[in-house]
């Protein structure tokens, strides 16, 4: 059976509690999200980024033509207790948020199928390729084309006031929402994450970013139980943002 296709902007007939317009709609999930702790909330059309590498099952993205992307705060106090190594502390902390995030985009798909649409929660931190370390999608992709940040070049979203110290989770719909525009910053003069970087797999931009090297480094400190997963913090620690000092 063929795979329905996204209602159009004109559709309005099964929206429901009162929503008249896309731009109301946007404005109730996007204050949902920030009365649960999201500090980062954007839309972007699926169309306008790359989704061929996606590992969704077969002709689910068919059904979906915008992504909805939030972010959570990354805690400054625990992010403080990791040296030159990722501890306890940091990976109980980490599986909170992102356990958090869950919840919130649960919470959010909910949202919009009481307005009578489709909404699929992606978890914010599921390996499905583990040889590649990927996700269903690219939740980085959809956080810069929604305009939560840039890619920096420690290769993860770095927000403006927060820098790289978030986590993110994705929201797929067909509800017509306003997409938000990418941001036109970088990283500037800022290089503190290359100088924390204990694998040197930091450079100059994203694209030069080694992701073997920072690999090799995370299998290590699981190897020697520092932690459980293949998890750092010493370049979340490191990119504050604006609010932290940087450029």
């Amino acid at each position: 059976m063929a795979a329905a296709r996204p209602r159009n902007e004109g559709d309005r007939k099964q929206w429901g509690r009162g929503v008249k317009s896309v731009s109301e709609a946007y404005a109730e999930l996007r204050r949902f999200c920030e009365e649960r702790d999201a500090l980062g909330f954007g839309v972007v059309k699926l169309e306008s980024i790359r989704t061929d590498d996606f590992l969704l099952p077969e002709g689910t993205l068919e059904m979906y033509d915008r992504a909805i992307s939030m972010a959570m705060r990354v805690s400054t106090d625990v992010l403080a207790t990791i040296g030159n190594r990722p501890n306890r502390l940091y990976e109980h902390h980490y599986r909170q948020v992102n356990f958090a995030l869950d919840r919130l985009g649960l919470g959010l798909a909910n949202e919009i199928k009481r307005q009578g649409f489709r909404a699929l929660p992606i978890a914010a931190s599921q390996l499905v390729d583990w040889d590649n370390q990927r996700g269903h999608v690219s939740h980085k992709r959809i956080a810069v084309g929604a305009g939560l940040g840039w890619l920096g070049r420690n290769n993860l979203v770095v927000t403006p006031e927060h820098g790289a110290q978030v986590r993110l989770v994705t929201v797929l719909t067909d509800l017509p929402l306003p997409p938000d525009s990418p941001l036109r910053q970088g990283c500037g003069e800022c290089r503190e994450c290359i100088a924390a970087c204990p694998a040197g797999a930091i450079k100059e931009t994203a694209a030069e970013f080694d992701h073997m090297r920072c690999f090799e480094l995370l299998k290590e400190f699981q190897k020697k139980r520092y932690v459980s997963q293949y998890i750092c913090g010493i370049c979340v620690r490191a990119c504050a943002g604006q609010r932290g000092g940087c450029s």
